[in-house]
């Protein structure tokens, strides 16, 4: 008899069904010579220090290297503490019973890092030393179930898989816990957490959000001209951007005047696309996150939901590739798209027997090929799933399809010495553009232009001054961080480095939403729109760590560099768990010797007593002197107050309007926070009128 574990309910009682093994029992399915049983997600784990005899956070404790690691069943925050999950505890001993009831073990987790990390402890805790196989597919079809049951693969073969997944979670409980410890320690006021992977990553968000703040905006004009020519309207702009209106105001009326200008150069060039390759697991959570506004753990999880309906291959996959043997399949796909009614037109827009086969490349394809659908097609599915669905056939459409050839013209045109340019577009072969008909991705204001040639001179018909602003750089949004977080090797300044980390990025594509909603969780970021940006407890973690190892790009991008290395072989896994031990008394020490005020004093006086200085707190600001009573707190009638805004407070006597707060009725009002001459502060409406608070 063999047991077969699987990572989910759901799909253990899809592999039963096909396995024959119908028999319900309690937290297993039997027949047929199997045993089908699940986890559910991870039931065994890292122990915590709590675990090890260490309670609270002492400086003389840090850091904390365990030797040997210990395994625990999972944990559940109840009241103040940690207590073992007790349904963790019951499947565990479900699968241990199972195990020993059958001669051999196949491992049918999800086929990646994490999902053999969860068979590997369960394994491990449960002391088992039966030989087991590895079902290895990419998607949960009959036919692929079947297939994967008809070629399991040795378990050994996964063992460097195992080794990363296992160093990835020592170095991030090393990293973690010592680091978020030492900095607890030294910052003296609230908890603070640190990661491997969450701080380089606050980083970047805190490093964007500060370059934009202190960007100086400023205005500058450029003049735009319109024409008329073969009854096509069109226009040009200034080449020169006048940061003095005058100026632009006295050479557009000399212009004017002028009445005409002349082309002085024409360049016609043919532009070559090439059809989009298949989403990765990073690159439909982007698009997902511009289309549709979805955020890259909601997209993980509606791509989790289709995959484990059987519509969509295995979603957490790094690769934009397939192989050879599985581009024979590919007609079958989309035949079978084509015969649901809300496809067929998509389809009928494909080019049959000239199909393109640059997503073919057996050298790129990494555990699992490019996101693909299967010819199971959804029908009564929920709107986001139908809207990321539709995403992943698209694009399989257009990845199939021709070359789509552009004629891209730049015309310079001249009026008194004067410079204006235009840029027009013409498409030749749509190719791959024709499943959405879409031209403007990446043209921008490009427009049709007539034939043009130099020498020409067109009329102006009217000529106007544009105003515009300098932009700063753009915040974040989960889409840009998570292109930041693919490429972070590119941020490297050192050129050889940047070439060996040049597709090393930050986390894995399975890892990166769940690095996200971290951040989110810890209080770190928040939503403004669909940017992302600091909270004062995130630029406060960020002020203190920014030039330490932890928030290092560079160091997180080799890290993900050596962990690969472990998976293929190239490298053994001791030296990297040596390295991260090392790693963990450096941070820890040099967190713990930071020049860090403990209670974190503000260059500010209190307003009441006029002698001491304030103290910033997670929640609220304080005076320092503990016999004086004065205190700002940050969240007013459901408004977080930021820091900045306090020291106009003291130092102005009166904030910024603070827009959207709201009153003990519900009311939502908008108000300024004044402050008088003994501390006490009050409401100043637009009106003029104060309230007392």
């Amino acid at each position: 008899m063999k047991a077969v574990i699987a990572e989910k309910p759901s799909v253990a009682r899809e592999i039963a069904m096909l396995l024959g093994a119908t028999e319900k029992k309690d937290g297993f399915l039997t027949g047929n010579d199997y045993c089908v049983t699940w986890a559910f997600g991870h039931l065994v784990g890292l122990a915590m220090p709590e675990d090890y005899g260490i309670s609270g956070f002492q400086r003389e404790q840090l850091p904390l290297i365990p030797n040997p690691f210990i395994l625990t069943v999972r944990k559940i925050k109840k009241d103040k503490g940690y207590v073992t999950d007790s349904g963790a505890l019951k499947q565990l001993n479900v699968i241990k019973e199972a195990v020993n009831r059958c001669e051999s073990v196949v491992v049918a987790t999800d086929a990646g890092r994490e999902g053999e990390l969860i068979f590997r402890y369960i394994y491990e805790y449960i002391k088992c030393k039966k030989p087991f196989e590895r079902l290895w597919i990419s998607s949960l079809t009959e036919k692929a179930i079947l297939d994967g049951f008809a070629n399991l693969k040795p378990g050994s073969d996964f063992n460097g898989l195992y080794k990363a997944a296992k160093c990835r979670s020592r170095a991030d409980w090393l990293v973690g816990i010592n680091a978020s410890q030492a900095l607890t320690i030294v910052a003296g006021n609230g908890i603070y957490s640190l990661g491997r992977v969450q701080t380089p990553t606050l980083a970047l968000i805190c490093k964007k959000y500060r370059e934009h703040e202190s960007f100086v905006v400023k205005n500058y004009w450029q003049i735009q001209l319109e024409h008329r020519k073969d009854f096509i309207d069109f226009k040009s702009v200034s080449k020169v951007k006048y940061d003095d209106k005058k100026k632009a105001e006295e050479v557009l009326r000399s212009i004017q005047r002028q009445g005409r200008l002349t082309v002085s150069h024409v360049e016609t060039k043919t532009v070559s696309e090439k059809p989009p390759l298949l989403f990765d697991l990073t690159g439909l959570q982007k698009e997902a996150n511009k289309k549709l506004n979805l955020s890259a753990e909601e997209t993980l999880n509606i791509a989790q939901s289709l995959y484990e309906k059987k519509f969509i291959t295995y979603p957490r996959t790094g690769s934009k590739y397939i192989p050879e043997d599985v581009w024979p399949e590919i007609p079958h796909l989309i035949r079978a798209l084509g015969g649901s009614p809300q496809y067929k037109e998509l389809v009928a827009k494909v080019n049959w027997g000239r199909f393109n086969k640059n997503i073919v490349n057996d050298l790129k394809v990494t555990d699992h090929h490019g996101l693909l659908i299967t010819e199971r097609i959804p029908s009564a599915v929920s709107h986001s799933e139908k809207a990321v669905y539709e995403m992943i056939a698209l694009r399989l459409l257009e990845a199939i399809g021709g070359i789509c050839t552009k004629e891209i013209t730049d015309v310079n045109l001249e009026v008194l010495n004067n410079d204006f340019i235009m840029k027009g577009c013409r498409i030749i072969e749509v190719g791959w553009r024709r499943i959405k008909g879409s031209f403007t991705d990446e043209e921008g204001d490009m427009e049709s232009l007539p034939e043009l040639n130099k020498g020409h001179e067109l009329k102006i018909n009217n000529a106007t001054i544009l105003e515009k602003k300098t932009m700063p750089p753009a915040l974040y949004t989960e889409a840009g961080l998570l292109s930041a977080m693919e490429s972070a090797g590119k941020e490297i300044e050192m050129q050889e480095e940047r070439m060996a980390l040049q597709n090393i990025g930050i986390g894995t594509p399975a890892t990166r939403a769940s690095i996200i909603e971290t951040l989110f969780s810890r209080g770190y970021i928040k939503r403004e729109k669909k940017s992302l940006i600091p909270t004062e407890k995130g630029l406060k973690v960020y002020d203190l760590v920014k030039d330490k190892k932890i928030a290092n790009v560079l160091m997180t991008a080799e890290w993900e560099l050596a962990l690969q290395k472990i998976e293929t072989g190239e490298a053994g896994s001791e030296t990297f768990e040596n390295d991260m031990k090392d790693y963990a008394a450096s941070i820890t020490s040099e967190l713990l010797n930071a020049p860090i005020v403990g209670e974190n004093y503000l260059q500010l006086t209190c307003p009441k007593c006029k002698r001491q200085q304030l103290l910033a707190w997670e929640k609220f600001i304080k005076c320092s002197n503990k016999s004086c009573d004065w205190i700002q707190f940050l969240n007013v009638c459901g408004v977080q107050v930021d820091i900045k805004e306090i020291e106009k407070l003291i130092t102005g006597g009166k904030t910024s309007l603070i827009k959207g707060m709201k009153s003990k009725a519900g009311k939502k009002f908008d108000a300024y926070i004044v402050l008088n001459g003994t501390g006490e502060t009050s409401f100043e409406f637009e009106n003029d009128k104060t309230k007392k608070r």
